[in-house]
């Protein structure tokens, strides 16, 4: 899987560094894989949940971290959209919350 937005991860492990060692293994686990359908990124992950416009979401640290992503399964691309604390997960809209752009 292409992950677009390397940077955003990045951004992402400064500002939660709890979370930077299961934030890269996840980035480099899903880096290496190819997945056709949610059903098959299921049987690796199978703590990631679908949601609304294609995307998916991961937890990260256990349950400490969410991941919200979307997925392109045909052109094998994820684009990272958002990352936090559980606590901060449950006070968004996983459908609608848009990309944090980091320049």
């Amino acid at each position: 899987m292409n992950i677009i937005t390397r940077r955003t991860i990045l951004y992402y492990i400064n500002k939660y560094p709890l979370a930077a060692n299961a934030l890269k293994v996840w980035y480099d686990e899903l880096s290496k894989a190819n997945f056709e359908n949610f059903n098959a990124l299921k049987s690796t992950y199978g703590n990631a949940s679908i949601v609304a416009n294609n995307r998916a979401v991961f937890n990260i640290k256990g349950n400490s971290f969410r991941l919200v992503v979307s997925i392109n399964f045909k052109k094998q691309a994820v684009y990272v959209i958002w990352f936090g604390t559980h606590t901060e997960y449950d006070k968004i809209d996983v459908a609608s919350i848009e990309f944090l752009r980091v320049e």
